[in-house]
């Protein structure tokens, strides 16, 4: 959406971000399949110098600073905000998490954005847009009012050579990065996924559940599989297909996790466990 008609298609960017690469269970409780201490802003910060792109990125302020920022910057074009409070949102009544919008204009006391949750020329007024922005609920983040602009190509750099020039990241993301900060307890990999189907056992909490269904295993086994393809594309073929299995044992979990087949779900947890000792392997 930053990028223009040049922009290679998403499931590259997802995976140049690094997010397939792994699994986290957050404190010990909270599931998210990208890798251990992986979080959205350090995936698109490589994902955009993997592209040859650069950009500028600002943040924190008042609301007032942070909404004269904006102001400027969509008065050159449109500006990447983010990450913003999903919860906060009023046009997507529902929504949660953490996410991203392009800003288009901010036309007097409204804020017009393209949302890539499936939202075009969404509008909201300034004062929800900001409580958005600010990103309170967003727990790695550290800080409010991100904004990326002046996105602009430094190198010209081809898909398959970013993909290539992204495989040491993605083996270190396999191979459990202990340079990152994240809470206690947090588990990585073949352990993140082997405790969450004890834990599944046991009996999920609700929010955990709402997490997995809504959100959490159809962007996993959807980052997989791009990572699949990806990874295909470029002739690392057992990787790939160590990718894919991933994904297909991952999103096979949907439809017991929503019906309450607890059984079901744990075992394919742990047959997922193995899978990203496999796919480091096949990296090499």
């Amino acid at each position: 959406m930053m990028l223009g008609p040049a922009a290679p298609p998403a499931g590259v960017i997802e995976t140049l971000t690094g997010s397939p690469f792994g699994m986290q269970l957050i404190g010990g409780a909270r599931p998210f399949f990208d890798p251990y201490g992986w979080d959205p802003e350090i995936g698109l910060d490589a994902a955009i110098d993997l592209l040859g792109q650069e950009c500028d990125r600002s943040d924190a302020g008042t609301p007032e600073q942070a909404l004269e920022r904006l102001r400027a910057a969509v008065a050159r074009g449109p500006a990447l905000a983010g990450p913003v409070d999903m919860a906060l949102l009023p046009y997507t009544p529902g929504g949660g998490g953490d996410h991203y919008v392009v800003v288009l204009a901010v036309e007097g006391e409204s804020v017009v954005v393209h949302d890539p949750h499936g939202h075009p020329f969404a509008t909201l007024p300034v004062p929800d847009f900001l409580a958005a922005w600010r990103a309170e609920a967003v727990e790695y983040l550290g800080t409010s009012y991100v904004l990326r602009t002046r996105f602009a190509r430094v190198r010209d750099v081809s898909v398959p050579d970013a993909l290539r020039r992204s495989l040491p990241a993605a083996a270190r993301w396999l191979d459990g990065r202990d340079d990152l900060p994240v809470p206690p307890g947090t588990l990585g990999g073949a352990a993140a996924a082997l405790r969450l189907a004890d834990l599944v056992e046991a009996g999920l909490d609700a929010e955990v559940r709402g997490l997995l269904v809504h959100f959490g295993v159809r962007v996993g086994a959807r980052r997989a599989a791009d990572a699949a393809s990806c990874l295909e594309s470029i002739g690392l073929v057992e990787a790939a297909s160590a990718a894919a299995g991933q994904a297909r044992v991952l999103g096979a979990v949907q439809h017991p996790l929503v019906t309450g087949d607890d059984a079901a779900v744990a075992a394919a947890l742990r047959r997922l466990a193995p899978g990203y000792d496999r796919l480091r392997a096949a990296l090499g």
